[in-house]
């Protein structure tokens, strides 16, 4: 989830006219009574009036909760280079970057100077998503699973990554630490009297890294644009990396999402010879600041043309099989994927979620053509089905921020448009290039769609708008100019059904900062649900636990300053959306971000990740003193031993 950072916007201008008209539009949004009252009708004053589809219903684990939904006390903001947390609860730091995945694995040496080979048998940089899959649905014994997003080297003046090393001069072998540092870890851990701990001799643990042998499957294998010199097939792929948030599907494998991929292709050749794809997509007009094009020529576009086309897909893992080779699974489309939320449509066909994260990009969903079969058996079922592009409108509640929306087929033979675009020779190339046929389509431009999550009672669909503020033309998923804080959007597929090609929307909370904008006319402020007690910017990370609680996760900016004042670190909070009341749990360290969170059977354990702490060059966490700062794992437990949330 790691992007470059646009400098605070200060001093964007306001229109004193446009915030009242803003904000009597919230108040009328944000109120039952409001909708009521106005004959919106029965549909949009349920809507907003509690979990879209389920009317206000409460699972019954919810029920017994005493009070509310969310039975921790709130924390207030924290600028400190340390966790806190709420009362009552411990976070435990588990396998920091460089820890050994195997016994016969050396310590990682605290000056950072491991070389590649170590590195391919340690845990990897900047853990970002994360799953626990149980051994035999035990709560004391699985696999976790972590992506490593990216490293941290720059042009700060300063890396972390090669110690004392620095960056300079620049080698074969810093490249290979790097790509080796990338990827997925695989460990199999154990709750031993209350501690967590690595089974170090498990035959389980596995890293995947940027030159790990993958497979290219689905409707895009073997099409010439796959194709490069080292693989003619078009199906067989080197590695995976800038892998951001994740999934899990029901046969109990790992989804790992290639996101910022874009940031690895250059070129050395002194000439932008990118075409429209490619810019499209990213790819630097020159070198890249990875530099990995300096010793592997895969890497530069001008070399290769075509290899930058073998990376932004959906990475299936079948963690509890160590030889399984990994599958890009094509179907999925190929953008800057955030996370993969999958869920079961009511015939059973698998659908999954999905957002292209960068400022004014989509949202889509794939529908599998097969059904799920509860035995286990389910090979290659992400490898065929429909994949689709949202489009948010007004519907018949215009300037409400909310409103009806559909989904656009991304087909080649089926949808006319595409079939008449020439830009697009198959269904292959609509896949490949799936942001330029989602263009085509007049998809709905979003504020940066990151992680999604489904309700697990009654399938509404949440999403993150981390921020956009570069955006100038506001439409009703996307009210705010200037979007510095982000906002969570929410949908209701018609009839309850994942796999509907409509849906009604809303908007469930709207970041700000009511501090600096006590004047809640000013859009800035946030909704009516955000106070200075709980105010946040750039929601990330989105997860449900079991019972419904919504947890939020936080990378934006932490000044602690200008249009940021009062809001500290990065943070996670837990909403109940039902009330939509949200209390901030968690705060990290400094200049990290919040990120990755998944929970043992019982829900008495949470694991969460700590990314890029310092990043600005402020933090030495979570070793303390003058110790390189290291991404983490955090394992949240209750002191009473209860589930957490409650």
């Amino acid at each position: 989830m790691f992007k470059p950072r646009s400098p605070d916007s200060e001093d964007i201008p306001t229109n004193d006219s446009a915030n009242e008209h803003f904000q009597t539009v919230v108040q009328r949004a944000w109120s039952r009574r409001g909708f009521l009252k106005r004959g919106a009708g029965l549909s949009a004053a349920l809507f907003l009036a509690g979990p879209l589809a389920a009317c206000g219903h409460r699972s019954k684990a919810q029920s017994e909760n005493v009070g509310t939904l969310l039975g921790f006390e709130a924390i207030p903001t924290s600028t400190s280079d340390a966790v806190s947390i709420a009362r009552g609860y411990t976070a435990t730091v588990f396998a920091p970057w460089g820890t050994p995945l195997f016994a016969e694995t050396g310590d990682w040496k605290t000056d950072a100077s491991d070389d590649a080979a170590a590195q391919a048998k340690q845990v990897g940089d900047n853990h970002d998503g994360i799953h626990f899959f149980a051994l035999e649905g035990s709560s004391e014994e699985g696999l976790l699973v972590i992506n490593h997003e990216y490293t941290t080297v720059g042009d700060k003046g300063y890396t972390w990554l090669f110690g004392a090393d620095g960056t300079e001069p620049w080698s074969a072998a810093k490249v290979a630490k790097a790509m080796n540092a990338h990827g997925v870890s695989v460990m199999h851990v154990v709750r031993k009297g209350g501690k967590w701990e690595m089974n170090k001799t498990s035959p389980y643990n596995r890293r995947i890294t940027a030159s790990t042998e993958m497979m290219l499957t689905g409707p895009a294998a073997g099409h010439m644009l796959l194709k490069t010199r080292a693989d003619v097939s078009g199906t067989r792929v080197l590695g995976t990396f800038n892998n951001c948030g994740n999934g899990w599907t029901p046969w109990n494998t790992y989804l790992a999402c290639e996101e910022n991929f874009n940031n690895y292709f250059g070129t050395l050749s002194g000439t932008d010879t990118r075409n429209t794809a490619q810019k499209r997509y990213g790819l630097s007009a020159g070198a890249t600041e990875y530099r990995w094009e300096d010793y592997a020529e895969r890497f530069d576009y001008a070399r290769e043309p075509n290899e930058s086309h073998r990376f932004g897909w959906i990475v299936e893992i079948d963690p509890f099989d160590p030889t399984a080779v990994p599958r890009k699974r094509t179907a999925l489309g190929r953008i800057k994927h955030e996370n993969a939320a999958c869920t079961l449509a009511a015939d059973q066909r698998v659908v999954v979620y999905m957002g292209d994260d960068q400022a004014d990009e989509y949202i889509y969903k794939f529908v599998s053509e097969s059904a799920y079969r509860a035995d286990g058996y389910n090979p290659d079922l992400l490898d065929a089905g429909k994949l689709y592009v949202a489009r948010f409108d007004d519907g018949d509640t215009t300037g409400d921020f909310m409103g009806k929306g559909e989904w656009l087929l991304l087909d080649k033979e089926a949808n006319p448009i595409l079939k008449a675009d020439n830009r697009f020779a198959s269904q292959a190339e609509v896949l490949i290039h799936t942001r330029l046929a989602a263009d085509a389509l007049g998809a709905t431009k979003m504020d940066r769609p990151e992680w999604i999550s489904t309700h697990p009672d009654n399938g509404e669909v949440y999403v993150t708008l981390t921020n956009n503020s570069g955006r100038q033309q506001t439409n009703a998923a996307n009210p705010r100019q200037a979007n510095l804080y982000g906002q969570i959007i929410r949908w209701r597929e018609t009839g309850g059904d994942a796999a509907a090609l409509s849906f009604e929307w809303d908007l469930f909370v709207l970041a700000g900062n009511p501090l600096k904008y006590a004047d809640r006319k000013n859009p800035k402020s946030g909704s009516e649900n955000i106070t200075t007690e709980n105010m946040f910017n750039s929601p990330d990370g989105l997860a449900f636990d079991k019972d419904g609680r919504l947890w939020i996760q936080t990378d934006g900016k932490y000044s602690n300053s200008g249009e940021y004042e009062g809001q500290g670190n990065n943070q996670m909070l837990c909403a109940d959306p039902v009330s939509k009341e949200i209390r901030r749990f968690l705060v990290g360290p400094k200049e990290c971000e919040v990120t990755g969170i998944t929970f043992t059977p019982d829900s008495r354990t949470m694991f969460i990740n700590i990314q890029h702490p310092g990043e600005e060059g402020d933090s030495h966490w979570p070793d303390g003193g003058s110790a390189i700062p290291r991404s983490a794992t955090l394992i949240i437990t209750k002191d009473d031993g209860g589930v957490i949330g409650t």
